[in-house]
């Protein structure tokens, strides 16, 4: 397989893992975000660990990438929060529509961390996508600009908007880890360091504010570990093969393996509006992954 290749089929992996991720991490009901985030990265934690010791690559990283390192999960685990946040509160299908705006912020960080050049057609396709996101946080700003009027706000716009922020976050953190890659450090080794400055950021946070879990709910929360971990794992291997530009349009994917099982699991349609909000994104995502390809031909 060629290196885009295999980016696009890790990060069509990383997809499904993360759908199943959001789904557990729904089911397992009226936990607080940094309980959840704690057991979702002290299993990622383990498997890495698990992996890097089986491997022999070492817990060993490049002085000069720490700051990389630790930038990587900083964010990382913030992204994690916000988007947790965000899936208690909106259906599946939205919130995911949102955390699939990383992809553009892919592009903005690595305007400016990792020197890749942004063209004027992809800061146009960026903005129009931002719009379309408008249409799952707050319909009542779209129908009010169109009316003419006053649009009304809604304290239902917070948790559509903190997704957005995870979304930022998480764009991030992944731009982090194409620029550690290109730098030499192993996956594994940045999945472990992640989790590992996650757990333990989390860790006070957890101890002064643990909500009792029943049995369901702690299974429920270990197999959004799992799967988390297929993901984080699929997508780093997924953006150190290839760039962003030629791959990021597979990781919308999740969105129809998320619509399909909260559709299944909780019964949830999104509304027409959301429909708008989705199409517009998606749109612009697949116009975007031609024109890049396109443009290598």
């Amino acid at each position: 397989m060629t290196n885009k290749n295999k980016g696009i089929f890790f990060i069509i992996l990383s997809s499904f893992g993360f759908a199943l991720m959001s789904l557990f991490v729904k089911l397992s009901g009226d936990i607080p975000s940094m309980q959840k985030s704690f057991f979702r990265n002290l299993v990622s934690l383990a498997f890495a660990f698990y992996i890097i010791k089986k491997s022999k690559i070492g817990f060993k990283c490049k002085k000069e990438n720490i700051l990389g390192l630790v930038l990587r999960a900083s964010f990382g685990t913030l992204g994690i929060i916000f988007n947790y946040y965000a899936i208690e509160n909106l259906i599946l299908s939205d919130a995911t529509m949102l955390n699939k705006l990383a992809p553009f912020f892919v592009i903005i960080f690595s305007f400016f961390i990792l020197k890749e050049k942004i063209k004027i057609w992809q800061i146009i396709c960026i903005i129009i996508a931002f719009l379309g996101s408008l249409f799952i946080i707050n319909p009542n700003l779209i129908i009010g600009l169109l009316n003419n009027t006053v649009p009304s706000t809604s304290l239902n716009s917070l948790p559509a908007l903190i997704g957005v922020l995870g979304a930022m976050c998480a764009g991030l953190a992944y731009t982090m880890v194409r620029f550690l890659s290109l730098r030499g450090e192993k996956g594994a080794f940045i999945v472990f360091f992640f989790s590992m400055f996650s757990c333990l950021s989390i860790l006070p946070f957890v101890i002064f504010d643990f909500k009792p879990m029943s049995f369901k709910q702690l299974i429920y929360l270990l197999l959004a570990g799992l799967f988390a971990s297929l993901g984080q794992f699929a997508v780093t291997a997924a953006y150190a093969n290839a760039p962003a530009k030629e791959i990021s349009i597979f990781d919308y994917s999740q969105i129809i393996f998320s619509g399909i099982l909260g559709y299944i699991v909780f019964n949830q349609t999104p509304d027409v509006y959301s429909f708008i909000g989705y199409v517009i994104i998606c749109s612009v995502a697949v116009f975007m992954f031609f024109v890049n390809n396109k443009s290598k031909n």
